[in-house]
């Protein structure tokens, strides 16, 4: 039986694929336009699949192509001499490798020419290699007797490109520009790379010529109707349905990151032990996200390493996700640019910068957040006993109206001492406490608490889910009346949408003369509790 593959590549007769047949079709048009393509994503968003899929057609069932793999993974730190060396040798073991595949031999003059060449000893022979290989290549099939047969077109994949030689990377470049410059027909006809970093960010030395004759391709990530595609084909193989509330809140929880969503899939069908007679729900769902959500996965842990490489990533994440304006998407920009590269963020809709999906949203608030803050013992009053089992109502559901109401009395009765909260800048110390409380609590009474949605515009929505039951609780810092407003009708559509009658709005606000706010009201036809909570600014020995 195949599995939800995430460990490497994945293949159809292992794993559960998606066919991608639109970006295929799209592809390969490209390869046979002779376009040079280059592929530059995060890690883990199917680049090696994808390229492998394109690989095996060119192989099996493009005759007229040849294409040659390429890895440099392994090659960072050679010198340009062993860089050229290693090419040469992988070279050789691809051509065999599709000879064989193919069920052919070499003629007798290619063979001759593979074995006595002087072989590739730099850039300037890597370009004559190609040229002399393609030349003696079987000829491919006209189409009519007015064309004349063409030499078979030799396509280069490069994975793994970012890990090339940087004492070899100039020349490199530099030759496949020459190449492609030269025009039709050339050796190689059509050239893919694929990495992480661009060939901007590899410009290691600021001396690299723009490589300006590449054909951007972007590789998005799965579709909602490519998640249902392939969760169908396990229940095909298997039978065990999903229901649809399942696929769309698998979907909205990871954007479709392809790792997310088959580790979504993996936990589902193979770890919870579900009885395969029994149809997934949205029970089951939230019961593989919790697991989603603690777990260190090899995904989660390339997210965490690269925003805990600068602090300068902190303090653009936690504006992305506290001002309500947002942060203008700047390409330009080298922190933006950076974050891109590592899949922590993207272009919103509206030119804003956004959290690519709210699992990783939840994960670098995780990073970002203060495991202990030091307040702990102050969450409830000196003659509390019970804790956090005091907000279970008679019935086990959650009482968080009166869980929000300890929540802002905490913050009166610690005062300024929210000032002395490790490492945590003063404008996020609201929403960094609330985060912390909250998710002691969730893990004290057995719930979950998510983010529903991405955020490009201070809106953050916690969700909570408990019991089946869903809890709401939308943060923000305060920006004017109009928009605390503002805020109420935006949270009642977000309600209305999720099917949710009632919903919890807390407003931290900085001012050094806030005003406090408790009210519930009735708005859109839903009910909402806000609560405007003042955040000290200043101990009172530095009061004037």
């Amino acid at each position: 039986m195949r599995t939800f593959g995430t460990q490497g590549p994945v293949n159809p007769h292992d794993n559960y694929m998606v066919t991608r047949s639109q970006e295929t079709a799209d592809f390969m048009e490209r390869v046979k336009d002779g376009k040079y393509i280059v592929i530059f994503a995060p890690r883990q968003t199917g680049k090696t699949t994808f390229f492998q899929r394109a690989l095996d057609i060119l192989t099996t069932q493009e005759q007229n192509y040849f294409p040659i793999q390429l890895n440099f993974e392994e090659a960072e730190s050679d010198t340009a001499p062993n860089f050229y060396r290693g090419l040469y040798e992988d070279i050789l073991e691809q051509i065999e490798i599709v000879f064989e595949r193919r069920g052919e031999v070499p003629s007798v003059a290619l063979a001759d020419f593979l074995e006595n060449n002087n072989g590739i000893t730099d850039n300037r022979s890597m370009r004559r290699f190609f040229r002399q290989f393609a030349r003696l290549l079987p000829r491919d099939t006209p189409d009519t007797t007015q064309t004349p047969s063409l030499t078979q077109r030799v396509v280069l994949f490069i994975d793994e490109f970012d890990g090339i030689s940087r004492d070899a990377l100039k020349g490199f470049l530099h030759s496949l520009r020459h190449i492609y410059v030269a025009g039709k027909p050339r050796s190689p006809h059509s050239v893919g790379i694929v990495g992480v970093k661009s060939i901007k960010q590899l410009n290691y030395d600021d001396s690299v010529s723009p490589f300006n004759i590449q054909d951007e391709f972007v590789l998005p990530n799965f579709t909602v109707e490519q998640v249902r595609e392939l969760l169908q084909q396990y229940t095909d193989e298997v039978g065990q349905a999903f229901t649809p509330e399942v696929i769309e809140t698998l979907y909205k929880q990871t954007a479709g990151q392809p790792f997310l969503v088959n580790r979504a899939a993996q936990i589902l069908t193979s770890e919870l032990n579900i009885p395969k007679t029994e149809t997934i729900t949205l029970a089951h769902f939230t019961t593989a996200q919790k697991k989603l959500l603690l777990e260190k996965n090899t995904n989660i842990e390339h997210l965490t390493t690269n925003v805990r490489k600068s602090r300068r990533f902190e303090r653009l994440l936690m504006r992305i996700m506290t001002y309500e304006e947002g942060v203008r998407f700047n390409p330009h920009d080298d922190i933006i640019d950076e974050l891109t590269t590592y899949g922590v963020i993207q272009n919103g809709p509206d030119g804003k910068c956004e959290i690519v999906n709210p699992i990783y949203l939840h994960h670098i608030m995780q990073v970002f957040t203060p495991t202990v803050n030091g307040l702990e013992r102050d969450y409830f009053a000196e003659n509390t006993t019970g804790g956090f089992q005091n907000y279970l109502t008679p019935e086990g559901h959650l009482d968080i109206e009166q869980l929000l109401d300890n929540f802002r009395d905490f913050i009166t009765r610690v005062g300024f001492k929210i000032l002395q909260v490790p490492e945590t800048p003063q404008e996020y110390i609201g929403r960094h406490l609330l985060l912390t409380y909250l998710d002691s609590f969730v893990k004290a009474v057995g719930a979950v608490m998510s983010f529903e949605v991405p955020t490009g515009s201070g809106k953050m929505d916690l969700c909570i889910t408990h019991n089946q039951r869903k809890y709401i609780v939308e943060t923000k810092i305060w920006r004017g009346y109009v928009r605390y407003q503002a805020g109420k009708q935006q949270l009642a559509a977000y309600l209305k949408l999720e099917g949710v009658v009632e919903g919890y709005y807390v407003v931290f606000d900085h001012r050094q003369k806030p005003e406090p706010r408790v009210e519930t009201e009735t708005v859109a036809g839903v009910n909402i509790r806000s609560y405007v909570i003042p955040v000290i600014q200043a101990a009172p020995s530095d009061a004037p």
